[in-house]
């Protein structure tokens, strides 16, 4: 009996799918308010775009904020410092963004998007150790470190480019729609879709079928044991950082060429969507953090086109709501 025991099989954890409806629940729900079928289509897929483009933003916070316990209120600075890095390659190579054809088009975007990551990643780099690292554990220091860096930042954008708005446009390639009946669907909108997608699959799969991952996941739950075990734990640390850093830049780039236009206080605005995003979907938790950024689009998208006005509190709503069904998020891998 005791053999048989022994080979069994660990019974696995209860697998909670309640949060992973809720989009789903969402999306249908509003067919009926929205009308219009080709409306619907498009509010929704307008709203899965940029639900990736701000999970994109996010998910290194909430890495972050969940293994380090950083409040890191300076995130928006890379999504800046992200944005600005990605204009100093597409507008000098202006002529191949406007050139029609895609392998031209993707020649300078593609190396923006990396430049954009480098730089990012080694400011964060500079952050951890400068503002992040002597004041680990101090959540009220780290508040006014990370903010102060944030307010440094971005005057820094203002004296090297100026207040001006910097226009940067779409690549020729990634302009217009396909058109399939009734229905207009935006060829860069598809485009992020398939990179926040890919980037979200490519994280869950470092977390869950790697070493990397396991410790990083261990680390979440208890940093102590892992440090006991003989590893060492800051280094994890720093990697997450700048990881996180350089995934904010290529946000920032994305978030950029969406609204087709770049500005120095554009980590401000996006820096409360992003903690509300990670407040929602529970601290260090990737899958949270996806459908609390795709949740917070649809409310935003729905919510324009049904109820202007209601638009403007939208992710403050469903913050509430969430909390109140869930307090610590939909996937709370920690308790702090």
């Amino acid at each position: 009996m005791s053999d048989l025991a022994a080979t069994d099989a660990l019974p696995k954890p209860k697998r909670d799918i309640a949060p992973l409806l809720l989009p789903v629940v969402l999306a249908l729900l509003m067919i009926p308010l929205v009308g219009s079928a080709s409306s619907w289509i498009t509010l929704t897929v307008a709203s899965l775009a940029m639900g990736m483009m701000i999970f994109i933003m996010a998910s290194g916070l909430t890495l972050v904020f969940g293994l380090m316990d950083v409040l890191n209120f300076g995130h928006g600075a890379f999504i800046a410092v992200g944005a600005y890095v990605a204009t100093l390659v597409l507008l000098p190579l202006a002529s191949w963004a406007q050139a029609d054809s895609l392998l031209t088009n993707l020649a300078v975007l593609v190396p923006a998007a990396l430049l954009s990551m480098g730089v990012t990643g080694a400011l964060g780099l500079v952050v951890e150790r400068v503002l992040v690292l002597p004041v680990y554990g101090q959540h009220l220091k780290q508040i006014l470190m990370t903010t102060g860096g944030l307010i440094v930042a971005e005057q820094t954008l203002y004296a090297l480019f100026g207040p001006q708005i910097i226009p940067m446009s779409l690549p020729t390639a990634l302009r217009g729609s396909f058109i399939i009946g009734d229905v207009a669907i935006s060829k860069y909108r598809l485009l992020a879709m398939l990179v926040g997608f890919s980037i979200f699959v490519a994280i869950e799969l470092v977390l869950n079928r790697t070493k990397i991952g396991l410790l990083i996941r261990a680390g979440v739950e208890n940093r102590e044991m892992v440090e006991a075990l003989g590893y060492r734990i800051r280094r994890l640390f720093l990697g997450v950082f700048m990881t996180g850093s350089a995934l904010a830049g290529l946000g920032g780039v994305m978030w950029g060429l969406y609204r087709e236009q770049v500005h120095a206080s554009i980590g401000d605005e996006l820096t409360v969507l992003v903690f509300i995003v990670v407040i929602i979907g529970g601290l260090g938790s990737i899958t949270g953090c996806f459908i609390g950024a795709v949740m917070v689009a649809m409310v935003a998208n729905y919510g324009g086109f049904l109820v202007p006005k209601l638009a403007l509190v939208s992710n403050i709503l469903l913050m509430v709501a969430v909390l109140m069904w869930r307090p610590r998020g939909l996937y709370a891998v920690t308790s702090r």
